[in-house]
């Protein structure tokens, strides 16, 4: 079965969420009850009481409270006099993410509990199911879905892997046979979403905690966390970490507990959240708890609980550069901030990684951004850099004298075209190059010319959108010295 990808699954304390994953691997029916039991219906009322008791948010990055989403979708069910949906989001697009993809592939009967419960409580007429077409976690929710009757129809809907694809609104118009992107505008999924109708949408780790909070009941699933986060957080711990897992920890548990059991070197800073998240230093890292509180005393945030150290082996501005690449790259391409603001934002990154650009060209690249785009893409991207930026003062002042830090990028940050069959980056024959600097006048943002006029770029795989730069550069070299050649290779 699909999942042999996925890291490796573990827990501080007593597992809830991933309970049985060691003895059993994956959970079917029958383990899935043996481990977990049964639970009682609830009504809408009771659904709401539950929500609210356990201060549930929503675990796919903005924190929103469940019981607010079900007030809202009851609300309009009553105003519209229309049935309801019920969307679970395991889409799980962000390449460092693996924690709802974890119990997609090990314990899926959790996360159709949770979406059974809300359905049977507001009545719904259809559960639907966003995951990603990178085919994991696909068949084991299939299978899961076989062994089972599901109060109301129940089916799967692919969507393609992409960064964006997984936004609330993205989703929605893609289960709708729309585009996978975000509406230009924002709509409401509770007043109009699958088939216009009023939908409930939240992430496959927030069905799951309702799941298991259904069973527990409030004062039990409170007492394990913090008060004002009661329970359990799933996150991912990748980077630098030289056993890099799916960690579930009860809210509360200090940082350094969980970044030291996957052996993670933090190196000068910590990117919490994802790519949409920000970076924080070493230095506050030993300070944090985890919890959104925790997190934010630090300007951090929690987001969709990704953990990745940068370590003290890479260049991190090099790492930084190509992930703004690649953000850019997963644009929308809807509106003026996102199809024009974001390639200039990744080209003055790049620059400063490659010591000829100045900080402020950051800054006001993304400050165009900030704030203006139809979804959140932009302003995501801006604090993803600028937060680097800060994080890693010391090694742009190294690059922009001229030194560079003297690491190299090693891929620690993931990027789906770093695997990619067929990935190809620019080499340079040194023996050929005379310096005319053509190449750098057709690709900026790929090429810049050193202090002695000869190419300087990243010696990294080329995103996929940057390749047709890449060619016109080779082709213009009358020396015949630049040329593409497939990552790996020199």
């Amino acid at each position: 079965m699909t999942g042999s990808k996925v890291p490796p699954v573990t827990s501080i304390g007593t597992p809830r969420i991933t309970a049985g994953f060691d003895e059993y691997g994956r959970l079917d029916l029958l383990a899935h009850q043996e481990v977990h039991g049964g639970f009682a219906a609830l009504s809408s009322g009771e659904l709401i009481g539950l929500a609210d008791r356990i201060e549930l948010r929503g675990r796919g990055g903005a924190g929103f409270p469940f019981a607010r989403k079900l007030r809202a979708v009851l609300d309009s069910c009553r105003r519209q006099d229309l049935p309801p949906i019920i969307v679970v989001n395991a889409t799980e697009g962000e390449p460092p993410s693996w924690k709802d993809k974890a119990v997609l592939t090990r314990g899926p009967h959790l996360i159709l509990d949770g979406a059974a419960l809300a359905a049977a409580a507001l009545d719904a007429e259809e559960i639907v199911i966003g995951v990603a077409d990178d085919g994991i976690g696909m068949e084991s929710l299939a299978e899961a879905l076989a062994e089972r009757r599901m109060p109301v129809p129940t089916r799967i809907v692919t969507v393609p892997h992409r960064f964006i694809s997984g936004e609330g609104g993205a989703l929605v118009r893609g289960i709708n046979g729309e585009a996978h992107i975000p509406p230009g505008r924002k709509v409401r999924s509770s007043d109009n979403g699958v088939a216009g109708l009023p939908t409930l949408l939240s992430n496959a780790e927030t069905y799951s905690q309702l799941a298991i909070a259904a069973r527990l009941g409030p004062w039990e699933y409170n007492s394990v966390g913090i008060p004002e986060e009661p329970g359990t957080v799933m996150l991912t711990v990748g980077g630098s970490s030289t056993a890099p897992a799916v960690v579930e920890a009860p809210t509360g548990t200090p940082l350094m507990e969980v970044l030291e059991m996957c052996g993670a070197d933090i190196g000068p800073g910590l990117l919490v959240g994802g790519y949409h998240g920000k970076w924080i230093t070493a230095e506050a890292a030993k300070t944090v708890t985890i919890s959104r509180k925790g997190f934010a005393k630090v300007g951090g945030t929690l987001g969709a609980g990704m953990l990745i150290p940068i370590g003290s082996q890479t260049c991190p501005l090099g790492e930084v550069a190509q992930v703004v690449q690649y953000l850019a790259g997963e644009s929308a391409g809807q509106c003026g901030p996102c199809r024009l603001g974001l390639p200039d934002l990744a080209r003055a990154v790049t620059l400063v990684a490659l010591g000829g650009s100045a900080l402020e060209n950051v800054r006001q690249a993304a400050g165009v951004v900030k704030g203006r785009g139809a979804c959140s893409h932009p302003d995501g991207t801006s604090r993803f850099a600028l937060s680097a930026l800060e994080v890693f003062a010391r090694d742009v002042e190294l690059h922009a004298n001229g030194e560079g830090c003297g690491k190299q990028v090693r891929g620690i940050l993931p990027l789906p075209y770093h695997q990619a069959q067929g990935a190809r980056k620019l080499a340079l024959d040194w023996s050929r190059c005379d310096g005319h600097g053509l190449c750098s006048a057709v690709a900026p943002e790929i090429i810049r010319l050193d202090a002695n006029g000869f190419p300087a770029f990243p010696q990294t795989p080329l995103p996929p959108w940057l390749e047709n730069g890449a060619r016109k550069a080779v082709n213009v070299c009358p020396a015949l010295a630049l040329r593409l050649t497939e990552a790996g290779k020199k």
